[in-house]
């Protein structure tokens, strides 16, 4: 990993690069239309704004979250679960943007996994500090769908493991603009974010985003 990945530049990669069998970053995959994308969030987040939720065992998550489409995903004292409505106020999450489903159907494809259709996108945000402890996303009806996640803002360090928490686990450094899609046989990868570094980045500012489309429910 080259020591100015935190500096503040915005390099720009493109290409694959495989993780596992099922597992890929396409690199600056979602650059071409990161300005809609930004906007989307932006207008999402209005209608339900970010929140740090809190686990089943009481721990304030550091990442703040929200949600778009027919299943928002939701962590409280009475565990994680898909929520139709927003907890905050009882209204439906934002409908899911052209945009998003755009880019994930797109982006499941050319990773191998076609007709991915996502009911869901949690959208995170994250502030310099925050991070996503290694986790499988296990909460889904059907896990025979991939998972579809999209970076923008500051970079970031993924953790990539296998299927049980002891399994060896690498980094991965992800830029603005790439996408990890992951299902098959890693679909329950363990997987997590380290502790995001301060920076600027030029369109996103001092924190990064993250889209995680899911088929839920």
């Amino acid at each position: 990993m080259s020591a100015d990945l935190f500096s503040g530049e915005d390099p720009i990669q493109t290409g694959r690069e495989t993780l596992a069998p099922g597992a890929v970053i396409l690199r600056g995959r979602a650059i071409a239309t990161e300005a809609q994308l930004l906007e989307d969030i932006a207008r999402i987040s209005a209608a339900a704004p970010f929140r740090n939720m809190t686990t089943p065992g009481g721990y304030k998550m550091s990442v703040a979250m929200t949600n778009c489409g027919g299943a928002g995903w939701v962590t409280d004292a009475q565990g994680y679960r898909y929520a139709r409505n927003d907890p905050l106020g009882g209204a439906p999450w934002p409908a899911m943007p052209a945009s998003f489903l755009t880019l994930a159907k797109a982006a499941a494809a050319e990773a191998g996994f076609p007709g991915f259709a996502p009911d869901g996108c949690l959208i995170n945000r994250y502030e310099p500090g925050a991070k996503l402890s290694l986790h499988q996303d296990k909460d889904e009806q059907d896990l025979g769908h991939p998972i579809v996640s999209v970076s923008l803002g500051l970079p970031a360090v993924f953790q990539f493991g296998g299927l049980t928490r002891a399994a060896p686990v690498h980094r991965y450094p992800l830029l603005h603009g790439d996408v990890v899609v992951w299902g098959g046989p890693m679909r329950l990868a363990y997987h997590g974010i380290l502790a995001l570094k301060p920076g600027e980045h030029p369109r996103v500012g001092q924190i990064r985003l993250n889209l995680t489309f899911r088929h839920a429910l």
